[in-house]
């Protein structure tokens, strides 16, 4: 069975489908050769939190034009 991790390409291409920008996979990387697990976990849990971050940015603004439509429907009754 193959490991996923020593498969170079699978692995770039998971770090920018993940939305990983050249720095963050850069960086990924050059903790690979040097084994530093834990530092490669951080980068990654911290890029993670950056997306949550926007995900739930996208939902307020969501929120907001909901509440705009539904100020408008009343209005229009």
């Amino acid at each position: 069975m193959p490991d996923y991790m020593n498969d170079t390409n699978a692995v770039l291409q998971n770090l920018k489908d993940a939305g990983c920008d050249d720095e963050v996979v850069k960086m990924f990387m050059e903790l690979a050769e040097t084994g530093e697990k834990q530092k490669q976990y951080r980068l990654l849990e911290k890029h993670r939190r950056d997306l949550l971050d926007k995900v739930h940015n996208k939902e307020r603004q969501i929120d907001c034009l909901d509440y705009l439509v539904f100020q408008m429907k009343k209005e229009g009754r």
